[in-house]
């Protein structure tokens, strides 16, 4: 019997890195390709051309993090490859075609997500990228390309963007690429209909012409120029000079067969019923809300302790535990620490340290709203959903409140904060709030006029905060049956829904590229016209030509 493969760990550290390189130089930082053929995730490839795999994607993001919190001196990010005439191929196609079609999604999911933090970093932290695309750029190569703020392709008559994946692959180009194409660079509609449906893409002057990038640039003049736009970038940006960095040292962890277990968060999966329990735990010390005991604390100051943690939880679940559909979730502790947490947050978030924490906690939880499992809250004795850990319940599909009328002093509460009225914001850019009661300004204000206030069940019930308010004789019943009924369910359909109804409302260039993420890739790489025995994905160079079946549907 075939071993199962180990564990993907997204915990890695520069000295580690197989595929990226950091070098710095005051206010810009070098963030070169230079991808390791020999040294993929799993067997089967080779990583060649600077094409990726999801390894390459996780020294991605952990190379920005570290640029975030350990070198705030750099304003400017140049993303550029070290290897001579490609920039990125984008994702490996024989990589693809080995992988189930879960590992497909996951995978995409996770580079949008790594493509979508340089976005958010760019508009919330002032930490700005230049795409300095020195070499041919292809499918997830140019998705990474147009992540940035900026691209200067150098014009050396050879290297052009594309995104090839519909006439080579017959899948669509990443879902980020058609949505940035389109929404973020306004590429006509007919133009970017030719760009996408043809494989040798578009160089020099008509790049620039089609919107595809910024700037063509002569291989002479190249570098000079990349260096001054970056500059140029820089100045713009609030990034302080002269602040110590914060160091990112491995998180304390411990993986067991049935658990993941972290200094304020657990993970218990429970794997007769399909289910895992998500526990967030307060801290028992107070919560540093000085400027300078916060600087001191550095990487044990528990916001960021918090985030890295739960990150780490919610991404090993999803790749590694793909049978365990339902995630409840729960917190334990002490309020005031969140309290604490949430006043040092909102004082200081103009704080570079401060900021940044806040943007990892945004986009940790944000990770929890396109994870593709049930999501319940268990609002028990013991809880601690205020403010800040109150997200976690907000962002779940349902929410259980028990309720002890003949035992208040055990009732479990929770609490609205002003943190929950938008410091975290959604893919949509609106809060859980307002994306629960669709900024319908009665409900909202009514939810505001409580803000601060312990809710017990009844009163949180009646705000529309919670789903249910079972007393202790229904409780037990209740949720069983809830869970028991979700996770008989069929985990396509559920995914399909839930991620629609987890954004009803506006929507944007994130929702847009997780809604074509989950509905037309999802359904495109299962098709055998992609993935069967004759088609695009199975026979890419091998040098069979594709049989299609032509049925539109």
């Amino acid at each position: 019997m075939q071993a199962a493969p180990a564990p993907v760990d997204y915990q890695t550290h520069p000295s580690a890195y197989h595929h990226v390189k950091l070098s710095f130089d005051g206010p810009v930082a070098r963030l070169a390709i230079d991808i390791d053929e020999n040294a993929g995730l799993r067997p089967g490839y080779k990583l060649k051309l600077n094409s990726y795999d999801l390894g390459v994607d996780i020294e991605l993001n952990d190379a920005v993090n570290r640029i975030r919190f350990e070198h705030p001196e750099v304003r400017t990010v140049v993303v550029t490859s070290a290897k001579d005439k490609v920039f990125c191929s984008g994702a490996n196609i024989f990589m693809l075609g080995l992988s189930s079609h879960a590992w497909k999604v996951n995978f995409c999911k996770f580079t949008n997500e790594t493509r979508n933090g340089l976005e958010d970093s760019s508009r919330y932290s002032g930490l700005k990228f230049l795409a300095a695309v020195n070499g041919a750029c292809a499918g997830g190569g140019y998705e990474l390309a147009l992540a940035c703020d900026e691209i200067i392709l150098v014009d050396d008559r050879n290297s052009a963007v594309s995104l090839p994946e519909v006439p080579l692959l017959g899948v669509l180009p990443g879902t980020g690429g058609l949505t940035r194409v389109t929404d973020k660079r306004h590429v006509r509609h007919d133009l970017a209909d030719i760009f996408c449906t043809t494989a040798e893409g578009v160089r020099g002057q008509k790049a620039v012409d089609w919107r595809l990038v910024d700037e063509a640039v002569k291989p002479q003049q190249f570098a000079a120029r990349v260096q001054e736009r970056a500059l140029e970038l820089a100045a713009g940006s609030d990034r302080p000079a002269d602040a110590k960095g914060i160091t990112l040292n491995p998180l304390q962890r411990t993986m067991e067969a049935d658990a993941l277990r972290y200094s304020h968060v657990t993970v218990e999966i429970d794997r007769s019923r399909r289910v895992a329990t998500f526990t967030v735990r307060t801290p028992s010390a107070d919560v540093a809300g000085d400027i300078a005991a916060i600087e001191a604390q550095g990487e044990n100051w528990y916001p960021l302790v918090l985030a890295r943690e739960l990150e780490d939880a919610i991404l090993s679940m999803r790749t590694n535990e793909l049978a365990i559909g339902t995630w409840l979730i729960k917190t334990e502790g002490d309020a005031a620490k969140v309290r604490q947490m949430d006043a040092a947050l909102m004082a200081h978030g103009k704080h570079w340290f401060v900021r940044e924490t806040i943007g990892l906690l945004r986009r940790t939880f944000s990770r929890l709203d396109v994870s593709s499992r049930s999501l319940f809250a268990l609002i028990e004795p013991g809880s601690c959903f205020v403010g800040s850990f109150l997200e976690l319940a907000l962002a779940c599909d349902r929410s259980w409140q028990l309720a002890l009328p003949d035992e208040p002093e055990r009732a479990p509460v929770i609490e609205v904060g002003e943190v929950n009225f938008g410091l975290y914001p959604m893919a949509t850019e609106q809060s859980r709030l307002g994306r629960r009661f669709y900024d319908e300004a009665p409900a909202l204000e009514a939810v505001r006029a409580r803000a601060g206030q312990p809710l017990d069940a009844d009163a949180a019930f009646a705000l529309g905060l919670v789903t249910s308010n079972p007393d202790d004789i229904d409780w037990a019943d209740e949720v069983r049956l809830a869970i028991e009924e979700r996770v008989a369910m069929s985990p396509d359909a559920l995914t399909g829904m839930e991620a629609n109804l987890r954004f009803n409302g506006r929507e944007t260039m994130f929702t847009r590229i997780f809604g074509r993420l989950t509905a037309w890739q999802n359904w495109i790489f299962q098709r055998p016209n992609a993935v069967g025995d004759k088609g695009a994905l199975k026979v890419y160079g091998k040098g069979d030509r594709a049989a299609f079946d032509f049925n539109r549907v």
